[in-house]
């Protein structure tokens, strides 16, 4: 039997890799993997790792990763080549104008994100404000743009 750290880490790794409906769906591919775990187990990992449904644009609900950033690091990519490259996960896109900065999602993802930058105590940020699909960061005066999305790299890409 594999232990749970690699469990939790083969979870992560089918969410973003596949889309997965429902936890049999998520229990057939971890049995394929060679995991052993019941349903309780599953439904205790989705819990601790803050993971939830989220509609796409098909209508249907599927489980996403929470931070809902990037499917994958790369490695030696700039924070605009990694936010360039397909697939995303959840990212879509970072713009600014003035003192603020607006970052679109695919819906549902904004508010995780939001909470995740505001946790962070960015030096530069003053605060967020979230809607669905686009979270809208405020600047303090003359924050450095390049800088801002220095920091905010790890956030938006990280799993």
């Amino acid at each position: 039997m594999k232990n749970k750290n690699n469990r939790l880490e083969a979870i992560r790794l089918i969410i973003s890799e596949q889309d997965i409906k429902n936890q049999d769906q998520l229990l057939q591919v971890l049995n394929a993997r060679g995991y052993s775990v019941t349903q309780a187990t599953l439904s205790r990992d989705l819990k601790k790792m803050k993971i939830s449904k989220v509609a796409n644009t098909y209508g249907d609900y599927l489980y996403v990763l929470p931070n809902h950033a990037l499917l994958q690091k790369k490695a030696s990519g700039s924070f605009d080549e990694v936010v360039s490259n397909q697939p995303r996960y959840g990212f879509v896109s970072l713009n600014f104008s003035g003192n603020m900065a607006v970052i679109k999602t695919k819906p549902g993802y904004a508010s995780s994100l939001a909470y995740d930058v505001d946790n962070h105590n960015l030096p530069g940020v003053l605060g967020t404000i979230a809607g669905d699909d686009t979270l809208l960061i405020v600047l303090a005066e003359g924050a450095n743009r390049m800088e801002i999305k220095r920091l905010l790299e790890p956030i938006i890409i990280s799993l």
